[in-house]
């Protein structure tokens, strides 16, 4: 699992039948430099589903690849990457 931020929506003119009642976000993993408030690097977007709600700038827990689709079961649904968790406050220490 990996900490993301919200920079985007995607907008589809047709949606397979049991994704509905979610959206599909555009997000940006962070490293730990720009968790610590460090300035955005150039870094990989990926495409994400969501039914938790989040919004533009949302700091979310991201969950890929199978475990992405692993809270869905019995019922199956064609994603790679699913917002676990929308994070509300971050405390980061030092070692």
């Amino acid at each position: 699992m990996r900490i993301a931020e919200i920079i985007g929506t995607v907008t589809l003119s047709r949606i397979h039948p049991s994704l509905a009642g979610g959206t599909f976000r555009v997000a940006v993993p962070l490293s730990e430099v720009e968790l610590a408030g460090g300035t955005l690097s150039i870094r990989e977007e990926l495409v994400l589903y969501d039914q938790l709600g989040s919004g533009l700038g949302s700091r979310i827990a991201l969950s890929e690849s199978r475990e992405a689709a692993a809270p869905f079961f019995p019922e199956r649904k064609p994603v790679d990457a699913f917002n676990a968790a929308i994070i509300d406050h971050l405390h980061l220490e030092e070692e």
